[in-house]
């Protein structure tokens, strides 16, 4: 781990809820309305995703295209930003700017999924431009592009890619704590389903290696409470979910 990232993102103690796309039981997902229900009912955290628009916006989206959010067969790179506001998504919500929602949401932690490169720029002068680098996590599938966005914000704080999930799980096997270290490359976090290809990633050792070096691991997408009674047993920080109305309650119970 990077002894230079320093964020208030993981402030207070887990374990945390993570609004997927924030509280979608009656708003659009990745919308503003989503996470205003998030936020209303107690979440600091939420997640979400980000692509970019024809005019070079980094648009809250998790899919490349608006077929299942909104029927129509266009990418979502192919409307700018004013057109994607105008599109209706349900409740009177169109797409949001990652600007628009870290100002609009300003005490809220904001975990981003970098979904393609062309949206690594956009999200960089989004996050710098309002000044929110100390409360949001940056992380991508792809371990370049998380690489990419940690170089360019020093201190914030990163969630590690598919390889980098891959790398650190063999160097916890191994005992090495060194290698676990080069391995994470600056990540602070590691988020991950629980099984994978047949493989289960959350396991005690695993959580155990982790923890030593400050590392939170937090689990996606945790929706069944039995699940999520379970994991917090096992001493996951954080459940990515798209019930944090249930695992906020079941937090405060554990």
């Amino acid at each position: 781990m990077s002894d230079d990232v320093t964020t208030a993102y993981f402030e207070g103690e887990p374990p945390r809820v993570l609004a997927h796309r924030g509280l979608a039981l009656e708003a659009p997902e990745n919308t503003l309305l989503a996470f205003a229900k998030a936020v209303a009912i107690g979440v600091t955290h939420v997640e979400t995703d980000v692509h970019v628009s024809h005019d070079g916006v980094a648009v809250i989206a998790h899919d490349p295209s608006l077929e299942r959010v909104a029927d129509r067969p266009v990418r979502v790179d192919q409307l700018t930003m004013p057109e994607l506001r105008r599109v209706e998504l349900g409740e009177g919500q169109g797409f949001a700017s990652l600007a628009e929602a870290l100002d609009g949401f300003g005490e809220t932690r904001f975990n981003i999924d970098v979904k393609t490169e062309g949206a690594v720029a956009p999200t960089i002068e989004a996050v710098l431009r309002t000044r929110s680098a100390d409360r949001v996590l940056l992380t991508s599938f792809s371990e370049r592009r998380r690489l990419r966005l940690a170089t360019a914000i020093p201190g914030v704080a990163t969630s590690a890619g598919g390889s980098g999930v891959l790398a650190a799980r063999s160097a916890a096997l191994s005992g090495n704590r060194a290698l676990l270290r080069r391995a994470l490359r600056g990540a602070r976090a590691l988020q991950i389903p629980e099984r994978a290809n047949g493989i289960r990633l959350v396991t005690p050792r695993f959580l155990r290696a982790l923890h030593e070096l400050g590392v939170e691991t937090h689990v996606w997408t945790v929706n069944d409470p039995i699940d999520m009674r379970r994991l917090l047993a096992l001493g996951v920080d954080g459940l990515v979910t798209d019930r944090a109305d249930i695992a906020l309650e079941l937090i405060a119970q554990h």
